[in-house]
């Protein structure tokens, strides 16, 4: 679309003559000239004044039109740049073309040629006003579109872990009141997938995915779940099965966290010498997500006091999970998982300290109800339900 508003034109030639006459063309067809009678006063003049197109001459003493053009290209760039030159230097303007410029007038040129010209040039500049003018409101769009896709993703996210850590709070709490120890199981995995340098991808998928990894719990019956006393041979494989359980609620997901969480909630009782649950893999037949949070779960659940357990100090489990007190050993342990929880172990400590519920508080110093009771002992051997 053709703009009705007459542009404004930067007219530079040494010759009065030729300048005036330029002039009064434009202003003839109700252009704006602006006048300069060398190119040094036509660079200052165009920091100051707006214009659509230069119109100069080429053969000028001390800056020459063709120089003139790789001045204001380089302050506007695609600023058109009409050269008028005469016979004599032709294959100059060529060159100048080549370099840019917009078009060259013939001297002597006709008034129309000249008029035709111009208005190509200011319809030129304006369309490439109108075309950097879009780009920068497309880029303000898609910059504006791009945060509020962000945040509402980021919302999302929040939302979806919130939606997690409630739902595995009821498998939980069906076991017993242990308070933050989702949150710390995610810490905790998300702490050792840092050290081992496990990809960004992983660690965020392992923070979220390990809180799920005893949902499976709710898929058992509470006279086994709530049993106050030793659980037989028959109970515990009951029990056992919540690894399969969570695995099946899991399953099929095409999202990477829960996918994951179907992994976790599957392995995360399996050994590395091969005597874990339910499948009895050994080694890397392990997945490493389920090693990782096995070490975790282990840790903390030894750190906490339970109905049928007593609490262990940090030392005192650090001690049991690298040297064994029989019933957890070292050779239980994925060696890398093991050495990073080795290098890490302070945080461990840390990060159950911070997330202590004032439940778990009472239960640690002993000012609430401990209802003590043995380790569960399955065929005359003490299992740690964790």
């Amino acid at each position: 679309m053709k703009d009705s508003k007459p542009g404004s034109v930067l007219v530079v030639d040494d010759d009065p003559l030729t300048l005036k006459a330029v002039s009064l063309l434009l202003e003839e067809q109700g252009y704006t000239s602006i006048l300069c009678s060398n190119a040094i006063e036509a660079l200052e003049v165009s920091r100051e004044l707006i214009f659509d197109v230069v119109l100069t001459d080429v053969k000028m003493p001390e800056v020459s039109g063709m120089q003139l053009l790789d001045n204001i290209h380089s302050l506007y760039p695609g600023k058109p740049v009409v050269l008028m030159t005469g016979y004599a230097e032709f294959d100059s303007a060529i060159k100048a073309i080549n370099k840019g410029a917009f078009n060259l007038l013939i001297k002597p040129f006709s008034p129309e040629y000249m008029i035709s010209t111009v208005e190509k040039a200011v319809e030129f500049n304006r369309f490439k006003e109108r075309e950097k003018n879009y780009k920068k409101e497309l880029e303000s769009i898609v910059q504006r579109r791009t945060q509020e896709l962000a945040g509402a993703l980021s919302q999302t996210e929040s939302i979806s872990r919130e939606i997690i850590q409630r739902f595995t709070r009821v498998a939980e709490y069906r076991d017993t009141d242990t308070g933050n120890h989702i949150s710390r199981i995610g810490f905790y995995s998300n702490k050792l997938a840092d050290v081992l340098n496990m990809p960004e991808d992983f660690i965020h998928q392992i923070t979220f995915a390990s809180v799920m990894h005893d949902i499976g719990k709710i898929g058992i019956p509470d006279n086994i779940l709530l049993k106050p006393g030793k659980l037989t041979f028959d109970e515990f494989e009951i029990m056992k099965s919540h690894t399969s359980i969570g695995k099946n609620m899991l399953d099929g997901s095409s999202h990477p966290v829960i996918q994951m969480a179907a992994s976790i909630a599957l392995s995360h009782h399996e050994r590395w010498d091969g005597t874990g649950y339910p499948e009895g893999l050994k080694g890397n037949e392990v997945p490493v997500e389920g090693m990782i949070v096995m070490i975790a779960d282990q840790y903390d659940a030894l750190r906490s006091k339970r109905p049928y357990k007593k609490s262990f100090s940090h030392e005192e489990v650090n001690k049991i999970i690298t040297e064994g007190d029989g019933r957890t050993m070292p050779e239980h342990f994925n060696p890398e998982v093991l050495n990073a929880f080795i290098e890490i172990a302070p945080l461990f400590d840390d990060i159950f300290n911070e997330n202590c519920s004032v439940s778990e508080l009472e239960l640690l110093t002993g000012t609430g109800d401990n209802g003590l009771k043995p380790d569960v002992e399955i065929n005359g051997r003490n299992q740690l339900i964790i």
